[in-house]
């Protein structure tokens, strides 16, 4: 259910690339705002034994498009994601001390509905051109991949930390995560690159 990420108040610290800014609002924390690539968005939440994790990114950060998969290497690049987003302990390397499993999985994005991200998405752009590569109509067209996860974890108290160095080299074209976490220790907010791809809570 989505319903525990979604009702906690993601009145996080800034985030590092904010630091220079003026400081950002809490409802600018909660989006990543413009489709950026190269960024996703991670959020977590605990509360008592069970964890949740939402991953948001544009699908060029995972599977190197956002058109329509017409070919058979486009399709195999895209099941081969799916299936890599379906396994949150291998992607994130949990604590093997914190004894989670995985009660629910829900990958979404318009590519592997196999409808156009125009008729999802709410693009308005003409139909007769939306769909045709190489078009300007086309060009504009953005894709995202959300994944959520709930856990049960039997020893919460172990989750002290995220690894998120196999999401990076797995899906070498995201250069940053943000992540945003709510837990018993309180809030947090940071900037995840692969070069530092371990965070402590």
């Amino acid at each position: 259910m989505r319903c525990l990420l979604f009702a906690l108040p993601f009145a996080l610290l800034p985030l590092a690339q904010a630091a220079h800014s003026a400081q950002a609002s809490p409802a600018q924390h909660a989006s990543l705002g413009p489709h950026e690539h190269g960024v996703a968005r991670l959020n977590a939440a605990l509360d008592g034994s069970s964890l949740e994790l939402e991953l948001e990114s544009p699908a060029m950060n995972i599977v190197g498009f956002e058109h329509m998969a017409n070919s058979d290497a486009d399709k195999t690049t895209l099941a081969a994601a799916h299936a890599t987003l379906e396994k949150p302990l291998w992607l994130f390397n949990l604590p093997a001390a914190a004894k989670c499993s995985v009660t629910q999985v829900a990958v979404q994005s318009s590519l592997f509905a196999g409808q156009p991200a125009s008729e999802l998405e709410g693009d308005d752009d003409d139909d007769d051109h939306a769909d045709k590569p190489g078009t300007p109509e086309a060009e504009h067209h953005h894709a995202d991949i959300n994944a959520h996860y709930t856990l049960a974890c039997s020893s919460p108290a172990a989750l002290k930390s995220l690894d998120l160095t196999r999401l990076f080299s797995t899906f070498p074209a995201t250069r940053k995560v943000q992540v945003q976490w709510v837990g018993p220790r309180g809030q947090q907010g940071a900037e995840v690159q692969p070069d530092d791809a371990h965070l402590a809570f």
